[in-house]
């Protein structure tokens, strides 16, 4: 399991954020946000090198409070391939500098989400060690769990567009993050047949209470 260390980080990740998320495309506001933390949970890497994040951020600089959900990973050195991907560096005050990255252009996290999706990995809590996160549920209705070899690469990346991102996945399917994050039921629904599994959590609104959203949809093909 992943040891979640409780220290500083110069710049915060909540200022690494400010500074990029005007850059994205499904960014909905019109200038610079103002930030806070409404939830997230962590994946585990298997290797044991990458730090893997899912965050969620609320903007409140414009009219309406905007939600997005925002996964980075956070590595000890430099991803070849990967300059457009980098969010900024940071340093750690237990691990020295961190590079962090748009986690959907990662392939550690890429192959992680579609494991956390299928049933091979669990979702873990944000900010504790070696804690399951029971919030994050899943759905999954594939025969078996799929190969992991078409995870993004420099060749097929993730690819942005005003509603969120799009992940290449194997066997023809797409993988896609919603990042403004809208209500959803709190009830389980049947998946539609298009949909070969999802996940969903809660976040915590500016007024206290708590929203459950779609976080990703595993599909079959891309995205009309």
């Amino acid at each position: 399991m992943a040891v979640i260390h409780h220290t500083e980080l110069k710049p915060t990740k909540l200022e690494l954020l400010t500074s990029w998320l005007p850059s994205r495309p499904w960014y909905a506001g019109s200038g610079e946000p103002a930030l806070a933390k409404a939830g997230g949970f962590r994946l585990d890497d298997p290797q044991g090198e990458v730090g893997i994040e899912f965050i969620v951020v609320t903007d409140t600089s414009g009219a309406e409070p905007t939600t997005y959900l925002v996964p980075l990973t956070y590595r000890g050195a430099p991803l070849d391939g990967a300059e457009h991907a980098l969010v900024g560096t940071m340093e750690h005050g237990v691990l020295g500098r961190r590079w962090a990255y748009d986690g959907c252009q990662d392939p550690v996290l890429a192959a992680q989400l579609l494991a956390l999706i299928e049933g091979r990995a669990e979702a873990q809590d944000q900010n504790t060690s070696d804690l399951p996160d029971r919030d994050i549920a899943r759905s999954y209705a594939g025969e078996g769990p799929a190969p992991t070899a078409s995870t993004p690469t420099p060749a097929t990346p993730a690819a942005d567009d005003e509603d969120g991102t799009e992940l290449p996945a194997p066997q023809g399917m797409s993988l896609r993050l919603h990042r403004v994050l809208r209500p959803a039921p709190d009830h389980a629904a049947a998946l539609p047949p298009e949909v070969t599994g999802q996940i969903t959590g809660s976040w915590q609104a500016p007024d206290g209470s708590r929203t459950r959203s779609l976080y990703a949809t595993l599909r079959t093909g891309a995205r009309a």
